[in-house]
C-alpha cells in the first residue's frame, strides 16, 4: 500500500496552508519569554496535543454518519443540541475575534510601511472600508489557490524577516557576547500557551477535507504527516528567530526588523517586502474568515439559510479549500447540494444581510481601535480562549465520548490530561491577557525589553559601550 497517494499529498498541503498563518509571528517570542527549556517543553506538548486532537476529530468523523458535514454537525452528533450550541458559539466567537486581530496587525504593518502618514486608528478604519465590498459578496467559495496564496504570504514574510534579523545581528554582534536569557516566572512560561494555541488550528477544516477525500480512512495518517511538517516549520521559526537576540526578541517577528530597537537599521526594501507579504495573508484571511459567522447570524437573526444544515465551515487562520455547501439529514444519508446564494434572492433579503454584515464589521473596528496597542495580548487571548476550545478541548472530548468503552486506560488518561492542562492554561492565560486588554496598566516607556532581567531591559545587549564588554 502506498504510504501517501497524490490525493493525500494535496490534502497535506491544504492542512499546512490552513495552519500557516499569523500565529507563526509570535513563536520566537515564546522562547524569548519562557527560555529554551520551558519553551521547548510547551512547544512539544502543544504539538503533540494539537496533533492528537486533529487526529481525534478525524477518527470521530469516520465513525459518524455521512450526513455529518460540519464541526457543528459533529458536536450535535456527539453531544446533542448542547454540543451544537457549544461548537457553533465557540466558532462564531473565534471567527469574530480573529478579524479584530487582523485589523490590529494589518494597521500596525501599514503604520510602518507608510510612516508620517495616518495613525493606527485611521488605518484600521481604512482597512475595514477597503475590505467591506468583499465581505458584502453574498457567498465566497474560497479555493486552494487562496489557501496557497495566504500560506505563501506567511512563508515569505517569515523567511525574509528571519534572514534580515540573523544577518544584521551577526554583523553587529561580537562573537564573545551571548544573547541574554529571560527572567523566567510562572506567568512567562504559561502565557506561551496562548500563542501556540493560535498558531495550531486545523480542526475546523478537517470535516470538509475528510468528506472530499475519496478514501477518508486515510485521513488520520495524512493528518499525522502534515502536523509533523507544521511542527518542524514552527520549531525552525522559533529557534531561528530567538538564537541571535535572546530575551530581547520582540513578541512579533516582523517588528524585530522594523526600526532600530535591536541596534541595527534593516534594508528598507526587505522590510517592505516582508510586511507586504504578511499584509497579503491578513487581507485574504479577513476576506473569508467572517463568512461562516455571517451565514450563522443571518440564519439566526434574519431567518435565512433555513434549508442548510449549517453554515459552510472555514479554517480559523488562512482560507481553506472549496467547501461542501450543505446536505439534508435523513435515514438514507442523501446528499443534496444547496446554493446559499439563493437565500439572498428574496425581496429585501440581501439589503438586510448587507446591513447586518456592515454592523458586524463596524463593531470589530471599534474593538480593534480600543485594543490597537495590545496586539500581543489580543493574539494570546484569542488563542487561549476560543482557539484552544475549538482545536484542542472539544475534539478530544468528542473522541473520548465516542470511543470511551473501547479505549485503553493509557489513552483515556492521556486524553483527560490533555483536556485538563488545556482547560487550566486556557483559563489562566485568558484571565492574564484579559486584564491587559480590559484593564491595561501604564507601561514604563524606558523599558524596551520587559522579558529580560533588569540589567537588559533598557539597552540592546550588543551595546558594548554601555555594558563595557
Amino acid at each position: 500500500m502506498v504510504f501517501l497517494t497524490t490525493e493525500d499529498i494535496k490534502m497535506c498541503f491544504s492542512i499546512f496552508c490552513c495552519v500557516c498563518g499569523v500565529g507563526s509571528l509570535g513563536l520566537a517570542g515564546n522562547y524569548a519569554s519562557a527560555g529554551y527549556a520551558w519553551a521547548t517543553v510547551a512547544f512539544v506538548f502543544m504539538a503533540v496535543a494539537n496533533t492528537y486532537a486533529t487526529w481525534c476529530i478525524s477518527k470521530v468523523l469516520l465513525a459518524a454518519p455521512k450526513s455529518v458535514f460540519t464541526f457543528g454537525d459533529l458536536g450535535e452528533w456527539c453531544m446533542g443540541r448542547i454540543g451544537r450550541y457549544v461548537t457553533t458559539i465557540s466558532q462564531v466567537l473565534l471567527c469574530t475575534l480573529l478579524p479584530i486581530v487582523f485589523l490590529v496587525l494589518g494597521s500596525s504593518l501599514l503604520v510602518v510601511l507608510f510612516p508620517d502618514s495616518f495613525g493606527q486608528a485611521t488605518w484600521i478604519v481604512l482597512m475595514a472600508i477597503t475590505l467591506l465590498p468583499v465581505c458584502l459578496v453574498p457567498t465566497m467559495k474560497e479555493g486552494a489557490g487562496m489557501a496557497a496564496a495566504g500560506c505563501l504570504g506567511t512563508l515569505f514574510a517569515d523567511g525574509i524577516a528571519l534572514a534580515v534579523l540573523i544577518s544584521n545581528m551577526k554583523d553587529q554582534n561580537p562573537q564573545s557576547i551571548s544573547p541574554p536569557q529571560p527572567d523566567i516566572d510562572f506567568k512567562s512560561v504559561c502565557t506561551v500557551f496562548g500563542n501556540l494555541a493560535l498558531a495550531y488550528g486545523a480542526c475546523i477544516i478537517i470535516p470538509t477535507l475528510q468528506h472530499e477525500h475519496t478514501q477518508p480512512e486515510r485521513m488520520p495518517r495524512l493528518i499525522l504527516v502534515s502536523q509533523v511538517l507544521i511542527s518542524v516549520f514552527f520549531f525552525l521559526v522559533s529557534i531561528l528567530g530567538v538564537f541571535s537576540t535572546g530575551c530581547q526578541t520582540p513578541g512579533n517577528l516582523l517588528f524585530s526588523i522594523a526600526g532600530t530597537g535591536l541596534g541595527f537599521k534593516a534594508n528598507r526594501g526587505f522590510v517592505i517586502l516582508s510586511f507586504l507579504f504578511m499584509q497579503l495573508h491578513v487581507t485574504i484571511a479577513f476576506s473569508v474568515i467572517f463568512f461562516p459567522v455571517f451565514q450563522i447570524l443571518e440564519r439566526l437573526v434574519l431567518g435565512l439559510h433555513k434549508d442548510l444544515v449549517a453554515a459552510p465551515e472555514v479554517d480559523i487562520e488562512t482560507p481553506g479549500i472549496e467547501n461542501v455547501q450543505g446536505a439534508y439529514h435523513d435515514e438514507k444519508k442523501l446528499e443534496l447540494e444547496i446554493e446559499p446564494v439563493d437565500a439572498y434572492k428574496a425581496p429585501g433579503a440581501y439589503t438586510k444581510a448587507a446591513t447586518l454584515r456592515t454592523l458586524m464589521i463596524a463593531v470589530c473596528v471599534v474593538v480593534a481601535v480600543l485594543w490597537k496597542d495590545h496586539l500581543g495580548s489580543l493574539m494570546d487571548f484569542v488563542g487561549a480562549s476560543t482557539s484552544s476550545l475549538v482545536n484542542m478541548i472539544l475534539p478530544v472530548l468528542f473522541y473520548l465520548k465516542t470511543f470511551w468503552p473501547t479505549l485503553g486506560a493509557p489513552e483515556k488518561a492521556f486524553g483527560i490530561i490533555c483536556i485538563a492542562i488545556s482547560c487550566f492554561l486556557g483559563v489562566y492565560v485568558s484571565i492574564q491577557t484579559g486584564k491587559e486588554l480590559f484593564t491595561p496598566e501604564a507601561a514604563d516607556p524606558s523599558i524596551l525589553f520587559p522579558k529580560c532581567p533588569a540589567a537588559y531591559q533598557k539597552v540592546v545587549f550588543t551595546n558594548t559601550t554601555f555594558y563595557k564588554y
